[in-house]
């Protein structure tokens, strides 16, 4: 259970602020984890949340059943690499050049503050 100074409901839940993110992932893990939330009846930002929390206290999220599923969804959906590929997914049409906001210009450069 995760503690700290937010308002739970009678029913242990916690009540949380949620915000919308633009977070770009590769398009066959996005239809694994899609596919994957709407086994499990929740949201996929729910799913996300759920394996990240699961994560920073360095558990697994997912028993037997589910690994299975997931290994016949990777398999429907071509996901045909894993965690080893984690620090080497590079855009299509992403020249080898290291920079990761390849077309997207230099974010130091620009007027504003960034925070």
């Amino acid at each position: 259970m995760y503690h700290g100074n937010t308002a739970r409901d009678r029913g242990g839940g916690m009540y949380v602020e949620r915000v919308q993110t633009g977070v770009r992932m590769e398009k066959r893990l996005v239809k694994v984890l899609k596919a994957l939330a709407e086994y499990h009846d929740v949201s996929l930002g729910e799913l996300l949340e759920g394996i990240v929390l699961h994560a920073f206290d360095h558990r697994t999220p997912f028993g037997a059943p589910s690994l299975e599923l997931i290994r016949k969804l990777k398999e429907v959906y071509g996901l045909d690499y894993g965690a080893e590929a984690s620090h080497t997914l590079r855009e299509s049409g992403e020249q080898g050049t290291g920079n990761r906001e390849q077309g997207t210009g230099n974010r130091e450069q620009g007027t504003g503050n960034r925070e």
